[in-house]
This record gives C-alpha cells, structure tokens and sequence, in this order.
C-alpha cells in the first residue's frame, strides 16, 4: 500500500513538473503565438538580398528564408497544428518600436547587433557579418573617407552607419553635409541623382543596390571598411526561451549545411528582381560565426575572428 502511494505520488510530481516546463516554455512570446495561433514578422521592403519586395510584391531575402525556418521551429515546440505567417513592413525608426510593442515577434532585417542596441532588445545568434563603406560614382574618383572632405553624403535614418559617420565627420573634421534617407532605396536614388556625392552604408547593401542600379559599372564601393556589422535576427529583450528556439532553429541550418544552401540562393545565384547574382562569396568571419555560433555584439569578437584578413 504505501508502495503504491508513493507510485502515485510520483506520478502526481510528474505530472505537476511536466505541466511546469510547458508552461515555462510557453511564457512571452512563444505563450503569445500559441494564443494567438500567429507569429508575427516584420520584413525590410527593399534591403535586397536580405528583405525585400520581388516584383510580385512578394516578401523575399536571405533573412526572410531564416525567419521562416524559425516560425516552423515554433511550430514544432508549440505543437502547432499550423501556424500563420503574419509579415509586417518595418523601416529602420520603427523596428525596435515594433518588436517592444509586440507587434512583430521577429525581426527579418540588416540589423546591426551592437552593445547599445542590447540594453533595449536581443539578438539570434549572427546570420551574417557585413562592413560599413561607401558607395560613389566611378568618375568622382572618391575612394577614402578623406576624399569625402567638403562633401554631401547620404545614409539611412536610424542605422548605425547614419550615427558612424555623424561621429566620424566630427572627430576628423570632415566637414561633411550628411543627409538621412527613409530608407536604402532612397539613399541610392539620392547617389544616383548627385544629390549626393556618396552613401554610406552596409557593404553587402551597396553591392545589391549596385548590381541592381541602371548602370552598375558607373559606381564603385570603397575598400576601406569603416566598421565591422555583425547582423542578428530581432528579438524582445529578457525572453530566453523564445530566444532558444530562434538560436537552436539557426544551429541545426549552420549544422547541416542548409545554410550554405541559402547562402548561395542569395549571394552567389541570380536573384529577383533583375535575375542578377551579386557573386559575393562567403566571408571567412561568417563562416567562422557558423562554425561556432555567436550573439556578441562587440564587433571586435568578430575581428578577431578574421585575423587573417
């Protein structure tokens, strides 16, 4: 008798622990898609190849094809019979305000993960690691931060490459007339029209603007990098478990090669909307952070990384 009480009582314990770790599992984001039956992601409309609209207006990228290897990792935790999509475009000024708010649960952007931008939200482990540069016209002969003396430049408001030449213009004196775009588009068109002499931003950014510019031997992307551009997946901060899930989702891609599947899709094959391949290949530090997957936002991690480049 008192071994089948304790039988029972063992049973009881489970049973308490088991419905303990659900609903641990399922506190925050993750409990906010199971009641809700979506998972909300918001897309770049126009950050090609990461995020961005094809020309039937279809959400589409790099980043795009990672958030919805995550969506069907919730899924599966959840034990979702299905799971809708919801996409949400999202611009540079209103994506944290939109994760925070909860009106996108990730977010499928070029979002650089930095130490400040930690103390508001989170990060998934690094998909992709980039360079700040600039773009010019071939016939400007503008090639160092130098050359850019005096000049008119364009970046995209709230992005890190805005606030990186603010602060270069003023310790070098640069003596710079920076202007801040609503979005890449935009900041190109600004190039391409000589309202600017250049426009600063993400490497990866500028050879996809570049490639898909009405003629893209007219422009030139400078060597020097100005900084080192770690993305991440956007995430509400102080969520671990629904952070889990994204980073275990991103691992098993990094350990079975998907990833380098996705990667050629979008930086070595043609891609919408003019079926050109921007012929980038894979850079030794992403291929670093795939082998040992990261969230750090210090971009010196990701230098020392690279040393021998």
């Amino acid at each position: 008798m008192i071994r089948l009480k304790l039988v029972i009582l063992a049973a009881v314990t489970l049973c308490f622990t088991s419905h303990e770790g659900i609903a641990q599992q399922t506190t925050g984001t993750l409990e906010k898609i199971r009641n809700t039956g979506t998972i909300a992601i918001g897309h770049r409309e126009s950050s090609i190849p990461f995020s961005y609209y094809d020309r039937n207006e279809k959400v589409v990228g790099y980043a795009v094809d990672l958030c919805y290897r995550i969506a069907d990792a919730v899924k599966d935790n959840l034990g979702l019979a299905k799971l809708e999509v919801k996409l949400v475009p999202i611009t540079p000024a209103l994506r944290i305000p939109s994760i925070l708010s909860g009106k996108i649960d990730l977010g499928c952007d070029t979002m650089t993960n930095n130490l400040d931008r930690q103390k508001v939200v989170t990060f998934s482990s690094t998909y992709f690691v980039a360079a700040n540069r600039f773009a010019s016209k071939v016939a400007a002969n503008l090639r160092t931060l130098d050359d850019l003396k005096g000049k008119t430049v364009v970046s995209t408001i709230a992005s890190t490459n805005l606030k990186q030449i603010s602060e270069l213009n003023e310790e070098r004196h640069l003596g710079l007339t920076i202007l801040a775009a609503k979005d890449n588009f935009e900041a190109f068109r600004m190039l391409e029209s000589d309202r600017a002499a250049a426009v600063v931003m993400d490497d990866i950014l500028l050879y996809g603007l570049v490639a898909n510019s009405a003629a893209p031997a007219d422009y030139v992307v400078s060597d020097d990098a100005l900084s080192v551009e770690p993305y991440g997946i956007l995430l509400r901060r102080d969520d671990p478990a629904f952070k889990k899930v994204a980073d275990d989702a991103l691992a098993t891609i990094f350990r079975n090669g998907e990833i380098n599947r996705i990667y050629t899709k979008w930086f070595l094959d043609p891609i919408p909307p003019n079926g050109i391949s921007l012929n980038v290949p894979m850079s030794a530090a992403l291929k670093l952070a795939i082998a040992n997957p990261t969230d750090s936002g210090d971009p010196a991690a990701y230098v020392m990384r690279n040393t021998g480049h």
